[in-house]
């Protein structure tokens, strides 16, 4: 009987048949995958095949390269992160059907919104960080899938579609900082699955209301609203985001009340509504007890500091500063155990404070300063070890600094200044080891000035106080002092001549004592000497001539003391000079004869000009006597003589010294020569250039010199640190911080490192020259500027558009520091000093000596010491040694406002510094008008102008957190030059449009 054909066991055919079955699902993965690649390559193509995606390529599958994710063998996910991507996404992406994941963000990607919208799958968008350009397509909602979409940072406009509000599965969507200018949609409203919701920093939206549709995103957890043009008052429906987190609506114009509900959220964390028009009393009822940071500061809040705030056990920050509040602070508040940060400053708070603070939690920060307090400072504010800083100034406390502040280590400020305070200082304030600023004037405290400080303090001020005796000779270990306040005290004796040695101090005000004597003749080390009052003394002897080769020297008070003899013509660079009410004699230099110092030479009898303006006798010729002529001349003749013999005896000594020095150098020392560039010149030529003619320049960190290379023409610069002078191991240490960031940058707006030259004596730095110098003596006019420095076209003054190129040029180089180099670099001394223009008036960033990598920015970065030049310095360096991004912000908004108005970085007016002056100007309204320099006011561009003014001010907010980062600065310093035609915030083929107005922002604490 014949059997069936299929149990015939000689045909193959069944197991074929399974083996291909099998085999199916595998080809067609092996196809899917080679269309993929496919697909992937052509997109790689389009993009311009960028050298950041070289991994991809035809003989290795697409799930290997590392932008690419693949699930079940398809490609689902494509990460092209911060790869320096500059073309537009091709639409081509789509066709990856299984694709779940795109982000692009990080680049440099121009153009609209991509084609994308076919990317069925698509659930997470991520093009934050770009230069996408106008609106978000109406039809986004085609993306039904999208759950995350990040648009943040980029120059998106028009409206934000009502499609938006048809992703129902969207939970987190951020439209940060980009251009829109409608309304907000309340469509948003509709979200029911939306978490996270942020649409900051979009100032150009119409004035719009919360839209009162938001208090139904029951989900929501997250929301932040900082500076986006919202007015009126906060809906009553809010109180029913019972999920609600983290709110922040800070930097808006709201106004009204703050609803009663806001504080009963139960979820609430972070509130932050500061820096809005907000009114009436804090909401009493305090239900949110999960809330840990609260910051109604900077409204227009009255009443008292709600007693329900004890009910906060978990509250760290409680920031109420800038408020109308008044009556006495709750005593129960000192009770919350989690309490770290207090500011109640600026109200008009009366009573007590209560004793406890400090004893019931880790309190780092207090702050209470210009409000109605009395009594006492509390004697356990630095219980827990962990206290940064006391800040009580322009109060009414009285009594002694408790003691238990003199053991506390971990303090960084203290500010008791305009209060009733008395007694001795405790001794350990002046040594905590991490002491910043101690600020102590208008008191009545009394003892002898310290003999020792701890190393990091910078600012001391006890002007207008009772300390008395003389000046301790200690006082030279005070190395990193840059302003010192003694004015109106009691101190007596001579100046000791230790207290030159004081070479980072920039402000020095001694007036108002007892000192007597004459000055030292060592002041010539006073390198960085900007203010010098020695008034209403009784200090005597000649003026010194020293003084006028100061290089920073720009203020000096000398008057109502007993100074003798001739006004030296040296101090004529300077711009204020009082010289009234002392024993001066002969003419007022030539320098001084003009209406400006009509008052500064008053009550000198023996002082004569030949302006009326001074007041001052006129300095009449007299008759010639032959005799005395005939005596002149020969004692001339004598003097010259001597001279020529003195001469020829010093240049034959030196010529024997340096032929010894040089022979002992071949013998005994071996020069070392490491290029980062290519050179066509060696050691001995650069070593042989290094003479008196070609020094250029001699500050605290060596000379500079000038030399041509003989071979090319070019001009190069050289810096010289010798290591046997003082200090020489701190000056060797930024030498190689210098060397060791340098040679790693390269970046057409940081000066150029050519190579390095060294012994065991010496180092030298060979960079390129830059033929105008620094910026700040454009500005400042510290330096001599000869017809080598500039052309005619500039007439000696720098010109509007000048000065723009220069805030950019130097904005980009500090933006590639702190976000393109592979460990961020923190330069800590930007100022206009070391921002050096070249022949076309280019800027570029130098002097790296205290700059520090943060090669793991995962662990905490400290300053070793203060970094930095007085004017320039953020307020955090009183609270903190951290190391971070927005101290270098803070000092180019200073440079910004030097740039506007011409000042230096230390003289906004008699009392604050410039950043202080120039808030104090936008407080007042005042137009661009009042505050520009006068050299440019006729020829600058006014909307330009306001926007430097205006970004100047938010860059030097006393809140770190406030302040943009320079990759911010640099897109809005690009907005404003047509010249930067594809700078962020602009598309490439406009100028940005003027501002509209000249109303400040209201952003700025």
């Amino acid at each position: 009987m014949p059997k069936p054909p299929f149990l015939f066991a000689k045909t193959p055919f069944p197991a074929l048949f399974l083996l291909l079955i099998l085999s199916l699902p595998f080809q067609v993965i092996s196809q899917n995958l080679n269309d993929e690649r496919s697909i992937l390559l052509d997109v790689k193509q389009q993009l311009g095949n960028p050298p950041s995606l070289q991994s991809w390529n035809s003989s290795s599958s697409p799930c290997d390269w590392p932008e690419i994710t693949c699930i079940d063998n398809t490609v689902t996910e494509i990460s092209l992160c911060n790869k320096t991507i500059t073309k537009t996404i091709p639409a081509r992406i789509c066709d990856l059907k299984n694709l779940i994941v795109l982000d692009v963000s990080y680049n440099y990607i121009p153009g609209k919104f991509p084609d994308i919208l076919n990317c069925s799958k698509l659930e997470h968008l991520l093009l934050m960080q770009n230069f996408f350009v106008g609106p978000i397509p109406a039809g986004i909602d085609r993306l039904s899938r999208l759950r995350y979409l990040d648009l943040t940072a980029n120059n998106f406009s028009g409206d934000i579609p009502a499609a938006i509000g048809r992703l129902r599965e969207l939970f987190y969507l951020f439209l940060v900082q980009n251009e829109f200018n409608g309304t907000w949609p309340t469509e948003i409203g509709n979200l029911a699955n939306l978490e996270h919701l942020a649409m900051a920093y979009n100032d150009k939206f119409l004035p719009s209301a919360l839209p009162k549709e938001f208090g139904a995103l029951k989900k929501l957890k997250y929301l932040w609203m900082t500076e986006a043009n919202l007015i009126g008052e906060i809906p009553e429906s809010f109180n029913n985001l019972s999920s609600l987190e983290f709110l922040d609506l800070s930097d808006n114009k709201l106004e009204g009340t703050i609803p009663e509900g806001m504080l009963t959220l139960k979820n609430l964390t972070i509130l932050y509504l500061y820096c809005n028009r907000l009114s009436g009393r804090v909401p009493s009822s305090i239900e949110a007890l999960n809330l840990k940071a609260i910051d109604l500061s900077d409204n227009h809040l009255t009443g008292p500091i709600p007693a329900g705030f004890v009910k906060l056990q978990n509250l760290t920050c409680l920031n109420l500063f800038w408020n109308q509040l008044s009556g006495e602070i709750p005593a129960n508040i000192s009770l919350i155990p989690t309490l770290e940060t207090f500011k109640v400053y600026s109200n008009q708070l009366s009573g007590v404070l209560p004793p406890a603070f400090g004893l019931h939690s880790e309190l780092k920060v207090f702050e209470v300063f210009e409000n109605k307090l009395s009594g006492e400072l509390p004697q356990h504010l630095c219980a827990r070890g962990a206290l940064l800083g006391v800040v009580a100034s322009n109060n009414n406390l009285s009594g002694e600094v408790p003691k238990s502040l003199g053991n506390c280590r971990s303090l960084l400020t203290i500010q008791l200044s305009n209060n009733r305070f008395s007694g001795e200082i405790p001794s350990g304030i002046w040594t905590s080891p991490d002491m910043v600023w101690v600020m102590l004037d208008g008191n009545s405290f009394s003892g002898t000035p310290p003999s020792k400080l701890a190393s990091n303090l910078s600012r001391v001020d006890i002007s207008h106080n009772k300390f008395h005796g003389p000046i301790p000779a200690e006082i030279s270990c005070w190395m990193n002092i840059g302003v010192l306040n003694a004015s109106n005290n009691m101190l007596s004796g001579k100046i000791p001549v230790e207290l030159t040695s004081l070479w980072n101090i920039s402000v020095l005000l001694l007036d108002g004592n007892q000192l007597s004597g004459e000055l030292p003749s060592e002041i010539i080390s006073w390198k960085s000497l900007n203010n010098l009052n020695l008034s209403r003394n009784k200090l005597s002897g000649p003026i010194p001539k020293a003084l006028g080769s100061l290089p920073n020297l720009n203020y000096l008070d000398l008057s109502e003391n007993q100074f003798s003899g001739q006004i030296p013509p040296e101090l004529g660079h300077l711009k204020l000079i009082i010289l009234s009410s002392n024993q001066l004699s002969g003419m007022v230099p030539i320098k001084f004869q003009h209406e400006a110092y009509e008052d500064r030479f008053l009550n000198n009898p023996k002082l004569c000009a030949n302006v009326p303006t001074l007041n001052l006798p006129r300095c009449d010729a007299k008759p010639v006597n032959s005799d005395k002529l005939s005596t002149k001349y020969l004692v001339m003749i004598l003097i010259f003589a001597l001279s020529g013999f003195l001469t020829v005896v010093f240049v034959t000594l030196s010529m024997v010294q340096v032929y010894h020095r040089k022979n002992h150098n071949q013998d005994h020392t071996t020069w070392e020569l490491t290029p980062y560039h290519k050179l066509d010149l060696d050691e001995n030529s650069i070593l042989s250039s290094l003479t008196e003619n070609n020094l250029i320049g001699c500050g605290g960190s060596g000379k500079v010199y000038r030399i041509a290379n003989n071979r090319s023409g070019e001009l190069l610069a050289v810096k010289m640190i010798c290591n046997n002078r003082k200090l020489d191991q701190k000056l060797q240490k930024q030498f190689e911080t210098e060397v060791e960031i340098l040679k790693t940058i390269r970046h057409t707006n940081i000066v150029k490192l050519l190579c390095c030259i060294s012994n065991e004596t010496t180092s030298l730095l060979v960079c390129e020259y830059m033929e105008n110098q620094s910026l700040d003596g454009w500005l400042h006019g510290k330096k001599q500027r000869t017809s080598s420095m500039t052309s005619s076209v500039h007439n000696f003054v720098l010109d509007w558009p000048t000065r723009l190129q220069i805030a950019i040029g130097a904005a980009k180089g500090l933006c590639h520091m702190h976000e393109y180099c592979s460990a961020p670099i923190i330069h800590q001394d930007v100022k206009s000093s070391n921002i050096l223009l070249d022949a076309e008036f280019n800027a570029k960033i130098a002097d790296f000596g205290l700059a520090k990598m943060l090669f793991d920015q995962g662990e905490p970065n400290t300053m070793s010491g203060i970094a930095g030049s007085y004017g320039y310095i953020a307020p955090e360096y009183a609270y903190t040694t951290k190391v971070n991004k927005k101290i270098d912000v803070y000092s180019f908004g200073v440079v910004l406002l030097e740039l506007v108005t011409g000042r230096e970085p230390n003289n906004g007016d008699e009392h604050m510094c410039l950043a202080e002056w120039a808030l104090d100007q936008f407080r007042e309204r005042k137009t661009i008008e009042d505050v520009v320099d006068e050299e440019i006011k006729e020829q600058c561009d006014r909307a330009q102008v306001s926007t430097l003014f205006k970004l100047g001010i938010r860059c030097t907010d006393k809140l770190p957190s406030n302040r943009p980062t320079m990759k911010e600065v640099s897109e809005i310093l690009q907005q404003c030059s047509p010249q930067e035609g594809h700078g962020r915030k602009k598309k490439d083929h406009e100028v940005a449009p003027p501002l509209q107005n000249d109303t400040y922002p209201t952003t700025y604490k």
